[in-house]
């Protein structure tokens, strides 16, 4: 490194290790969240304008919404998983390990989302069946998912580049990557929903647009950023570097493949209910839940934005071991997360039905988003308790513990229940499968708090008995 890549390295070194921890947090999750919060926007505006053409239409989003939390699963994968290390190698002042780390997550989540999409196009109408589609929502999901899998390379490299700048600690720029691709897709929306008559065919492709629109920003910002580079002679040829990325990426996989797999199962079991009676039913359930799933991931967004204001904060100066930096930041994670969302679980609960016929008024999807929608803000409370405790496992790279902790709560906690409740109660189980996971991952998680705050006292405690041996050793040798 020269002196300029030096000095560069020495200032976000001591940003990371002697800003108060609080407002670090809090500064680098802001941006975090005001992004994903935006996303749910936009997420949401499809869900509006979509809503509005019919139940079959609605019901194309929440299938959808399946498959994009297929390709987050990847994404995240590879980002967390680089990220991790990007931020380890900058915390040893080593900008060229970094730049290999995220050089080979861009260009191998490139290479994925290709072969992804090329795969899923060619078998696009029974994976939308498979996702949950009803024979009437077939055409619309079909419409729309053309449209995400073209734009899946896209998706994957923005993720990973968001978040990569994250663990960089310029969550700001990360931001408004992902800001500008949403507010043009809410652009995209009305344009080609409103204006073009388009249906579901327009959002699908304001989706894919805004997609490339946000990728292209976020390769801009990175290039000029950040300290680590893409490069393609930083590409490892090394194995072991892949495997250890996916080894911490794991647990992100987990988290957003099972949602995968649980939104799908969900869908299908909504279309097994309502074809007892009619496929119309069937449609209605699906759609409400879509509408049910956009609201509770708008309100969670807040729990994982801060939450992954934690994440570089903890892998860095975990790395630098100030371990009590890292206990005080999962704390006030947990404060501000709970704080935040409480704050809009009340409201959400109070307008549960002003919200649900807002975006889709058939009497069939209010009897079952409305009472869906109020069980789910009271599952959402435990969020802030396990998401920064499943986020820190992995920052530290816990690879293990992370990963058990990601599979709580859409899949060995979800899953099981969501069976269980639909046997016994139809529909009510499904509306409250949900809810209930989310309590019963929070309970779980409690002891892996408990368990950290005392390593973190026991590795602090050590730390200072290592620092006075060698000062009394030192005195000895005088």
């Amino acid at each position: 490194m020269d002196k300029t890549e030096i000095s560069v390295a020495e200032k976000h070194y001591r940003k990371m290790t002697e800003t108060p921890v609080a407002k670090l947090v809090i500064t680098l999750g802001i941006p975090t969240t005001v992004s994903m919060l935006i996303t749910n926007l936009y997420n949401m505006a499809d869900t509006y304008f979509v809503g509005k053409l019919g139940i079959p239409e609605q019901g194309a989003i929440g299938v959808l919404f399946t498959l994009q939390s297929i390709i987050q699963a990847i994404a995240f994968m590879l980002g967390n998983g680089s990220g991790t290390f990007v931020a380890k190698e900058l915390a040893d002042k080593n900008t060229d390990k970094a730049s290999s780390y995220i050089s080979s997550a861009f260009f191998l989540g490139g290479a994925l989302g290709l072969v992804f999409s090329a795969i899923s196009l060619v078998v696009l109408t029974p994976f939308m069946r498979f996702l949950g589609s009803t024979e009437t929502i077939l055409p619309h999901a079909k419409d729309y998912g053309m449209w995400v899998l073209i734009s899946c390379p896209f998706m994957i490299c923005s993720l990973i580049l968001n978040n990569c700048l994250r663990y960089e600690g310029k969550a700001f720029y990360a931001m408004i990557g992902l800001v500008s691709g949403a507010l043009l897709n809410i652009l995209g929306d009305y344009v080609f929903i409103e204006v073009c008559g388009m249906r579901v065919f327009g959002a699908g492709m304001s989706t894919a647009i805004s997609q490339i629109v946000s990728f292209v920003i976020l390769l801009i910002l990175y290039i000029t950023k950040a300290q680590s580079k893409i490069r393609f002679k930083r590409i490892s040829k090394d194995i072991k570097l892949y495997l250890s990325v996916c080894k911490i990426g794991l647990p992100s996989l987990l988290r957003q493949g099972l949602n995968s797999i649980s939104s799908g199962l969900l869908n299908n079991l909504s279309k097994l209910y309502g074809g007892k009676i009619s496929e119309d039913t069937a449609n209605a359930v699906i759609a409400a839940m879509s509408v049910v799933n956009r609201c509770s991931s708008l309100i969670m967004c807040v729990g994982l934005g801060i939450g992954q204001g934690l994440q570089p904060v903890a892998s860095f100066n975990y790395e630098a071991k100030l371990y009590d930096r890292v206990k005080k930041a999962l704390l006030v994670t947990m404060g501000v997360g709970f704080a935040v969302v409480t704050a809009f679980c009340i409201p959400v609960y109070i307008f549960a039905p002003e919200i649900v016929s807002l975006i889709h008024n058939s009497p069939l999807v209010l009897d079952v988003g409305v009472p869906a929608l109020r069980y789910a803000t009271i599952g959402l409370l435990f969020v802030p308790i396990f998401t920064p405790i499943n986020m820190l496992y992995q920052s530290i790279r816990k690879a293990l513990i992370a990963s058990v902790l990601s599979l709580m709560r859409s899949g060995l906690t979800f899953i099981p229940v969501l069976l269980i409740t639909t046997h016994f109660w139809g529909i009510l189980g499904i509306q409250i499968s949900q809810p209930i996971a989310d309590v019963i991952t929070g309970i779980i998680s409690i002891p892996f708090l408990i368990y950290f705050l005392k390593l973190s006292s026991k590795l602090t405690a050590a730390q200072k008995n290592n620092k006075l041996q060698t000062a009394e050793n030192t005195e000895d040798d005088r």
